[in-house]
């Protein structure tokens, strides 16, 4: 842990943080003194090698399985960090999914999937951020891609989810007075 812990005394959800960017992105908020929430959908084992990163490293983190497309995990999550440390203030929507195809292709699973993934568990965690933050604000970040502005040929689907979580991002940014996104 470095001497200067920008986030010491802060709780942060990142979500789709097993692996990737995520687990990045949690031992990055660890290691500035943040206490981590390290969500994973499907792989237990990845989870607990960040958290076990983040532990040896002299930080504090705990692993919780959501799928951010279901409403119920997404409650279980928040309910997990209040009940392990009564509070939340940063948020990250990394969790995702993708696959490429031309529009010809594309099923109505992928489009749910991706839509119920991307958007969906991005707001309805966003959401219940809000209820956990501080009377003061707390911070959302949202992951998105640049494929939300340039729209590869097969990357039709994907390319409106992180689409639409730039518009989101924006809209709640301007209407949301406590939070910082």
């Amino acid at each position: 842990m470095s001497q200067q812990q920008k986030l010491a005394n802060k709780v942060a959800i990142v979500t789709g943080s097993s692996k990737g960017i995520g687990a990045a992105i949690a031992k990055e908020l660890a290691s500035q003194g943040a206490s981590v929430v390290v969500n994973y959908s499907s792989s237990k084992v990845d989870a607990d090698r960040v958290v076990g990163d983040i532990v040896n490293a002299g930080g504090k983190a705990i692993a919780v399985q959501a799928n951010v497309a279901v409403q119920s995990d997404i409650a279980r999550l928040f309910a997990a960090t209040k009940e392990t440390y009564g509070k939340l203030d940063i948020l990250v929507n990394n969790a995702g999914i993708y696959s490429f195809a031309p529009l010809e292709s594309v099923t109505s699973e992928s489009i749910t999937a991706m839509f119920s993934t991307n958007v969906s568990g991005l707001l309805f965690a966003s959401k219940a951020a809000l209820a956990l933050f501080p009377a003061e604000g707390g911070s959302i970040v949202n992951i998105g891609s640049v494929v939300g502005e340039l729209t590869p040929p097969t990357s039709v689907v994907y390319s409106g989810t992180k689409g639409a979580v730039n518009s989101i991002t924006v809209s709640a940014r301007f209407r949301t007075p406590s939070l910082r996104c």
